[in-house]
């Protein structure tokens, strides 16, 4: 063991733990020890902030060129996967993200410090905080990794989105002159197609996918460099424009100076607008997958107009049922969306002044919504709807065995007409199509 001490005391550490003792405090302090870390791709963005900040300050404080240069290839380390196990502090912390920078702090020093053949808690050499954390505050380190992590969360989620519309416009096509029966309030309506059915899905999601390529655009604006209220007393010009340079380079990002870094540092709104268009998303998603369910009913006692393909057995009493597992597991998730979106929204609205307290709960609610959305719209296209097939001959029986002509005589005989001659016949639609056929014809012609 080794020992370190702070303002409240001294702590034993493992003697080559990377953490050190403001992770370990943090760790103690919040609980969940069975969910360590706050969320990985966070940890990554914070790692990718330090390296660029850590290749900033070797160019610009040659001196400790060397130093800079092994807290880079500690970073390098983390980025490929290396030594995941030392990130120990929980996801929901006190302190607005302080405890997870500090973790990210400290594993980099201790790393660093190891390359360069020394002894983990040797902060003389290279210190977590006057080092790893030079012209740095987690108050624009933190929500700068959050913007990182969703940004990048979104291209995948856009890409997916992209080819659940695209397996949607397949189906619409292949589905095209599958006639069937359309529903309003699940009563009867008018006659449709399966495909055109298909294509409205299509469109809902297409409009997903451009509300969430057009957020990145407000995610893009960061406050690093500004410090503790986006101010940047304490950061010099140089290290602001450098760190930012090697920020883009290293992301694959535009990210952008925010013209006003106290915005982004005291307001919250642009991860609850993130939020609202996840939980549109699960709204479509959600009102589909039930669709589906409804549609895919019985197989002999409901609707039966597709048939999702069988994935588990669905039940352990009735031999040869299978249920729409998928589109339920879909739809359970969009309500957990829906329910992070509160939780977001309400996270937002408790920042006071400067800084917001919550900032970690934001994230680790929105970074979960974002993954929980990837994964939803994947599964939802390879396990549903491209591996659905359509029922043409039960579109057509519950289509002909429906009343959906009526509305098209209604111009022509007026509603009431319809309606009565309807009455005379409500359990034989052929003869009342018959029978207002019949009314509807001109008199020249009868």
């Amino acid at each position: 063991m080794r020992e370190e001490a702070d303002a409240l005391g001294a702590v034993k550490i493992p003697r080559d733990a990377l953490y050190g003792i403001q992770s370990v405090r943090a760790r103690d302090n919040f609980g969940f020890p069975e969910s360590p870390a706050t969320c990985h791709r966070l940890l990554l963005a914070l790692v990718k902030i330090k390296k660029a900040a850590a290749l900033t300050h070797a160019r610009l404080i040659p001196a400790k060129a060397r130093i800079y240069g092994a807290v880079a290839e500690a970073a390098d380390a983390f980025l490929r996967g290396e030594h995941r196990s030392m990130f120990i502090v929980p996801a929901l912390q006190g302190g607005a993200g302080t405890s997870a920078n500090m973790n990210v702090n400290e594993t980099l020093a201790n790393l660093a410090l190891k390359i360069l053949g020394e002894k983990p808690g040797a902060y003389e050499l290279i210190h977590p905080l006057d080092d790893v954390n030079r012209g740095q505050s987690t108050n624009d380190v933190y929500p700068t990794a959050l913007r990182i992590a969703a940004i990048e969360l979104l291209r995948e989620l856009s890409e997916e989105a992209a080819k659940l519309q695209e397996a949607l416009q397949i189906k619409e096509n292949e589905f095209k002159d599958v006639a069937k029966l359309g529903r309003t309030e699940l009563m009867d309506a008018v006659p449709i197609t399966l495909g055109e059915e298909f294509g409205a899905y299509a469109q809902a999601i297409a409009r997903d996918r451009w509300r969430l390529y057009k957020i990145e655009e407000r995610l893009r604006q960061i406050n690093l460099g500004g410090t503790a209220v986006g101010l940047s007393p304490l950061s010099a010009k140089k290290y602001r424009f450098g760190v930012l340079e090697r920020l883009r380079e290293i992301t694959g990002v535009g990210l952008a100076a925010s013209e006003y870094p106290m915005d982004v540092t005291q307001n919250n709104d642009v991860f609850v607008e993130v939020s609202g268009l996840l939980k549109a998303l699960s709204v479509n998603l959600a009102k589909i997958a039930n669709d589906f369910r409804l549609m895919n009913s019985g197989p002999r006692g409901g609707l039966g107009e597709i048939a999702l393909a069988p994935m588990q057995l669905g039940s352990t009493f009735m031999p040869g049922k299978f249920n729409p597992v998928i589109p339920e597991w879909v739809m359970a998730v969009s309500q957990k969306i829906m329910g992070l979106d509160l939780t977001i929204g309400l996270a937002a609205s408790r920042g006071e002044f400067e800084l917001n307290a919550f900032l970690p709960l934001i994230a680790e609610s929105l970074l979960e919504s974002l993954g929980l959305s990837k994964v939803a719209v994947q599964y939802f296209r390879e396990k549903a709807v491209e591996t659905l097939k359509a029922n043409p001959a039960r579109c057509r029986e519950l289509l002909e065995g429906s009343f959906a002509f009526a509305a098209s005589f209604a111009p022509t005989l007026g509603h009431q007409k319809v309606a009565e001659t309807l009455a005379l016949y409500p359990d034989d639609p052929a003869q009342a199509l018959e029978a207002l056929k019949e009314a509807a014809e001109p008199p020249e012609n009868k």
